[in-house]
């Protein structure tokens, strides 16, 4: 075959090799997780609640395995919060892993509050790709939960291709692919898809870039400059 005019990787992440965390390795885990959160349980109005962690599919890249996650907040808040974010570390054969660390946010918007939504999705930029020429994008870890019925596997898209792909796992699906994707033309930003069992029908899409809105009076006071 000959050289492919957009050479930007396709499946460049590890499947998952265990099932969700669970016993000491959960805990500690979830400790991790615990402390990546409370930097932002002031601004959240809440701290988090350990006990509420939902662990999704595991994915490994860069030698270092992800585990995303969301958990929700303890005592009272004035709005609903979610916590989201991922634990990652370096797997060691016949070993406790190393290298644990995490990452975490938090927000008030919920899919309960938009009964609209197909998906619900979170993501992180966990690398960068670089080829020549100033070409490249950003390696993505994304995670979800479909919320439409009979979804059983997702893809992750750039311009209708197929650049990842996972099964549906106890309702939760994790995906690692290049987004951002410049230098072969127009900016290509990562589509995730929902199928059903057929695998031919698509149930849901959403792309994971949205344009932000302007600020109200941010016209008229480029118009005005």
């Amino acid at each position: 075959m000959p050289p492919v005019s957009r050479p930007y990787p396709r499946f460049l992440a590890d499947a998952a090799q265990e099932k969700q965390p669970y016993g000491r390795f959960a805990e500690r885990l979830a400790e991790a997780f615990a402390k990546a959160c409370e930097p932002h349980a002031e601004e959240a109005g809440a701290a988090v609640d350990p006990e509420s962690i939902k662990w999704f599919p595991e994915r490994g890249y860069g030698g270092r395995v992800y585990v995303p996650a969301t958990a929700g907040a303890s005592g009272e808040a004035e709005n609903p919060i979610e916590y989201f974010g991922h634990v990652s570390f370096v797997r060691v054969e016949d070993g406790d892993p190393t290298a644990v660390e995490a990452t975490a946010d938090f927000t008030d918007i919920s899919a309960e509050d938009h009964p609209e939504w197909k998906m619900d999705l979170n993501d992180d930029v966990i690398a960068q790709w670089r080829a020549e020429g100033g070409r490249g994008g950003d390696v993505t870890l994304i995670w979800g939960l479909p919320l439409v019925r009979g979804t059983v596997a997702a893809t992750a898209e750039l311009d209708e291709e197929v650049v990842d792909q996972a099964a549906i796992e106890d309702g939760r699906f994790t995906l690692v692919a290049i987004d951002a994707v410049r230098g072969f033309g127009d900016d290509m930003f990562l589509e995730v898809v929902l199928w059903d069992r057929t695998l031919r029908k698509a149930l849901a899409s959403e792309s994971l870039y949205a344009e932000a809105e302007p600020e109200d009076g941010e016209d008229e006071d480029a118009e005005a400059g």
